[in-house]
């Protein structure tokens, strides 16, 4: 686990400026996990201000969870600039396979062939490829542990990115090497916007370390975090205020003692 730690380390001393283009229910919620764990957030929509924005953040995060015309066209936008910016890109297909509008803005931002990392939840995940009607919402579809690793595996071959199929283990693919993540606590679900809030942070961890090791390291500290703040706070209110206390706490040696991670075969 000792990369992990040392991703950490390196979040907290360079400070990342994560540019994000994300939906209205979380935009406090993710600018302050992002604090919380040591990098700086900026939400900014305006297409007018996207090229300048972009030349001095570190990472784009883009969340597709409240569309409209107006944000569809800056997430195009914002995608293009960093690809030629070569900043590393984040995309979280909140509600993929609930609205075609969700499902089609994904793969046009995933055909651009721009983006770094892919995280989504099983359903998600899935209906991005191809298999429809598996999402309900913005919920996660019923998971399951083994399909859930082959997904990540064939989505990072067929989106030619990392990929974090997240859910009770977590699975990241580069479409060579499969990582099973299995830190986590189920109180995550009953709070709107954790997936954001890890999305949002693997684009602080992106900033700075290379794609595969950027999404796993983002799922270990946050899967910790979400425990330790559930050994504190055992309902919903309390517990998600203590998950941002945990995100600035943690640390290398904590990381190091309940880091549960492993490669698997594909």
């Amino acid at each position: 686990m000792g990369w992990v730690a040392q991703a950490l380390e390196k979040v907290r001393k360079r400070k990342p400026l994560v540019q994000n283009i994300t939906n209205f229910v979380v935009m406090n919620t993710t600018a302050n996990a992002l604090l919380a764990i040591g990098a700086s957030p900026v939400m900014a929509h305006a297409r007018e201000e996207l090229e300048d924005m972009l030349r001095i953040a570190d990472s784009l995060v883009i969340n597709i969870g409240t569309l409209d015309e107006h944000w569809i066209a800056s997430m195009e936008k914002a995608v293009k600039i960093a690809s030629e910016l070569k900043k590393p890109t984040v995309l979280d297909p909140v509600g993929a396979g609930a609205t075609k509008l969700r499902t089609e803005t994904a793969l046009k931002l995933l055909d651009m062939g721009s983006v770094t990392i892919l995280r989504g939840n099983f359903g998600e995940i899935a209906s991005l490829l191809g298999e429809h009607g598996k999402t309900r919402g913005v919920d996660s579809a019923a998971y399951e542990k083994d399909r859930a690793k082959e997904l990540a595996f064939i989505a990072a071959k067929e989106f030619n990115t990392v990929v974090a199929v997240t859910g009770p283990v977590d699975y990241v693919s580069d479409g060579e090497e499969v990582y099973a993540v299995y830190n986590g606590h189920e109180m995550l679900g009953r709070v709107t916007g954790t997936g954001c809030m890890v999305t949002a942070i693997t684009g602080a961890f992106a900033a700075v370390e290379e794609p595969l090791k950027a999404a796993v390291s983002a799922l270990v500290v946050f899967g910790i975090a979400a425990e330790k703040a559930y050994e504190e706070a055992k309902y919903p209110g309390s517990f998600h205020v203590k998950l941002y206390d945990w995100l600035y706490r943690i640390d290398g040696e904590l990381i190091n003692k309940m880091g549960r991670v492993r490669k698997v075969e594909p």
